[in-house]
């Protein structure tokens, strides 16, 4: 259960990153290419992004990760789970 606990925070994270990028640069396509480039060759190519901007100062950009996570061994061997980590901030610009 660590490794999921620690999966998810690295999301979480991620999310911010991205969300950072999106309030701070119109095209989504930077925030979702900072999200892949935090989590990783393997986790980023598994993860969706979801960016949504509103086009004014002070508006709103949010970011959502969303990712299946397999739990592998133990009991639990084989259950895919989905982890996600959502963020928003002010759009600077």
């Amino acid at each position: 259960m660590a490794v999921v606990a620690r999966t998810q925070l690295e999301v979480s994270q991620a999310a911010r990153e991205g969300a950072r990028e999106a309030a701070a640069a119109p095209d989504p396509s930077r925030a979702v290419a900072v999200v892949r480039a935090f989590l990783g060759d393997d986790l980023g190519a598994r993860a969706r992004v979801a960016v949504s901007r509103d086009h004014r100062v002070g508006g709103r950009a949010e970011v959502t990760v969303t990712l299946r996570h397999r739990l592998g061994g133990g009991l639990l061997g084989g259950l895919t789970i989905t982890l996600q980590g959502r963020s928003s901030m002010r759009v600077e610009r």
